[in-house]
């Protein structure tokens, strides 16, 4: 196995290999071609920006997640925002306002973070916060969808909109998908991405790993089909048990090491996609990346939590700056006392440290 694997060299040289054969494959759609040397400009103006901030002591992370939407059209199996009840039918009362959402990603785009990262519920359920979303062409907006509200509107707001980039969730093949997420969602799916390759539109998926799924969504004729249907970007993120019921479904160590090893054969093969695996490329980093270290989350109704697994908040989005959560006490704390850093029994650091992180804010 390649222990000198250098998460950050890679990201680099995907994306610009990305953005080559994008071009290649566009010319006859200037528009795609014009926005993607324009992005290219910006992601280095917002790295200046990071920098100049940088130099002074303090940090702004390139990533920002946020959940827009408490809503969602499916009922997965194991879900863990439903469980931690982040997702549901009767939330919406507090859920941050489309314009809330339209100044932070304004002040995002000033601070230098070049991706933010749009989660549910279900995001394409607040069509409002994507549009505005799409007119912050500084930012790339990766869009985590279930893909099957992905209709001819949407396909022409992404056509219109290239910085909106759809990542479609995919558990495997048809048994494994719509034995998890409902009978149906794979032919779904597979019509959405139809649909967005014959644009010539970029999309990503996004696969959540398990202890059934991991031989299948890691296979060569998995990618292969994938990429066939015009993927670029795939995820593979870590199922986190949601409750004692579902650990078995867990990786464990012995899949952990399945993962990442033929995680790193399929960055061999398919050399024109971008395969990450959250969290365990973080090693790479030097631990736990949330909490402002590489990215932190906002969730629907204001709050900046570390990551969506650890959903414990002391700011709201609501009554402050972008700028000033990022300075979270809690956020603070963490650093401190290292709990990003270390060996851990499961897939996400401060998941495994919950009671940890509630003791920092007095739960």
């Amino acid at each position: 196995m390649n222990k000198a694997f250098d998460l950050s060299e890679y990201m680099s040289e995907s994306i610009e290999n990305i953005v080559k054969n994008v071009l290649i494959s566009s010319m006859k759609n200037p528009k795609e071609s014009a926005f993607l040397m324009k992005y290219m400009v910006a992601v280095k103006n917002a790295k200046y920006k990071r920098d100049v901030v940088e130099s002074k002591g303090g940090h702004i992370p390139p990533f920002l997640m946020g959940s827009i939407a408490t809503n969602c059209n499916l009922y997965c199996k194991g879900c863990y925002a439903r469980a931690n009840e982040s997702c549901g039918d009767n939330l919406k009362g507090n859920e941050i306002s489309e314009e809330r959402w339209g100044d932070i990603f304004n002040e995002a785009k000033e601070l230098g973070i070049s991706f933010v990262l749009l989660l549910g519920g279900e995001p394409l359920m607040r069509r409002g916060i994507i549009e505005k979303a799409a007119s912050v062409k500084e930012i790339v907006f990766p869009i985590f969808t279930n893909g099957t509200m992905i209709d001819e509107s949407y396909i022409n707001l992404f056509d219109k909109n290239r910085n909106l980039v759809p990542m479609i969730s995919i558990e495997g093949d048809r048994d494994q998908t719509d034995g998890r997420r409902g009978i149906g969602t794979y032919n779904l799916i597979m019509t959405a991405m139809d649909s967005l390759h014959k644009k010539g539109i970029l999309f990503g998926g996004s696969v959540t790993v398990t202890t059934e799924n991991i031989m299948t969504v890691t296979s060569k004729a998995f990618i292969q089909e994938l990429y066939n249907k015009g993927t670029r970007v795939l995820l593979f993120a870590e199922y986190v048990p949601v409750t004692i019921s579902t650990r078995n479904i867990a990786p464990t160590d012995k899949e952990r090491l399945i993962l990442e090893e033929n995680v790193e054969e399929l960055r061999k093969i398919f050399k024109n996609m971008v395969f990450l695996s959250f969290p365990g490329d973080e090693k790479y980093s030097g631990g736990c990346l949330a909490a402002g270290r590489g990215f932190f989350h906002i969730n629907a109704n204001g709050g900046a939590e570390p990551c969506p697994f650890s959903p414990y908040s002391d700011v709201n989005l609501k009554e402050c700056s972008l700028k000033e959560a990022l300075k979270s006490p809690l956020f603070k704390k963490l650093e401190n006392d290292e709990l990003l850093l270390g060996e851990h029994d499961g897939g996400c650091v401060l998941f495994e440290k919950e009671e940890e992180v509630k003791a920092l804010l007095g739960l």
